[in-house]
């Protein structure tokens, strides 16, 4: 087992990091041929710098047993001190940041994400991390926030920053997956699902099917002979201010109401709020 040391102040976190911090290990170990402890830490170590335009973002999407997203960002000094790591290369923290730095770090947090979705399914069953990099610090607010530290040398220790969304949070807090607690019922013991059980069953079947979601900024209702003359450069008035949210609809019916954002060049939106299952 690689050598991970943690302190963390919400205890649901802890499995979950650790196995962060063991696969990062474990891989810096395997190509390295020494052991690289890694330290889970609760609040920033001193030495690392604010963010900056060097860093390298990295945002993780979960999806299966854990749903939600995590952004992972490394620092200039923690991409070259990964990047020789993994490609074999003497320690000179000196350097300058590189292309081929970048690719490396990234290329290591596959795999060692790799290893982490194989650690989660003994806990949440199938869970798929899908990872990819990004040209800036995530748009959602961190729920939370914690630091993985490999080396114990401030001059040489690679820091990786690791924020998590509140829906990825809310899935750690919550129970285990059904699939999973029957899977440590002995199989002998064969109950009988109640309706609760069925209906959750059922729901979970769903859960992969793709939806189709509009966002309405608003309406207008135009007689025949108007949208007959409308041509290139016509301008609609809808019938809502810029300043009022937005409205996010599937199949038609109202799903949540939101405020429009840009997220490396794309339009994306913001839920404020949900609305009522009635609706």
């Amino acid at each position: 087992m690689s050598e991970v040391a943690a302190s963390l102040p919400q205890p649901q976190l802890s499995p979950f990091l650790q196995f962060w911090g063991e696969s990062l290990a474990q891989v810096l170990g395997q190509i390295g041929g020494a052991p690289h402890p890694c330290d889970i830490l609760s609040a920033a170590p001193a030495e690392l710098l604010p963010p900056g335009d060097s860093d390298l973002w990295m945002v993780c999407a979960c999806s299966g047993g854990l749903r939600g997203e995590m952004s992972l960002r490394l620092p200039p000094a923690s991409i070259v001190c990964l990047a020789q790591i993994f490609m074999s290369e003497p320690s000179t923290p000196a350097v300058e940041v590189t292309s081929d730095h970048r690719d490396a770090a990234e290329e290591l947090l596959r795999q060692v994400a790799g290893l982490v979705a194989t650690a989660l399914k003994l806990s949440w069953g199938e869970v798929q991390l899908r990872l990819d990099r990004s040209t800036s610090a995530p748009s959602w607010p961190p729920s939370s926030t914690s630091w993985l530290r490999v080396g114990t040398d401030p001059l040489t220790a690679a820091v990786l920053e690791v924020h998590l969304s509140a829906a990825l949070m809310a899935a750690l807090r919550a129970d285990k997956p059904e699939a999973t607690k029957s899977a440590a019922t002995p199989p002998s013991a064969s109950p009988v699902p109640d309706s609760a059980e069925t209906s959750q069953i059922k729901l979970g079947l769903l859960m992969d099917v793709e939806l189709s979601v509009t966002l309405r900024f608003g309406s207008r209702r135009l007689l025949l002979r108007e949208v007959l003359d409308l041509i290139p450069g016509s301008v609609v008035d809808l019938d809502r201010q810029v300043e009022e949210p937005v409205d996010i609809l599937l199949d038609g019916r109202l799903l949540a109401r939101g405020e429009v954002v840009v997220l490396d060049g794309n339009y994306g939106v913001r839920v404020t709020e949900v609305a009522p299952a009635s609706l």
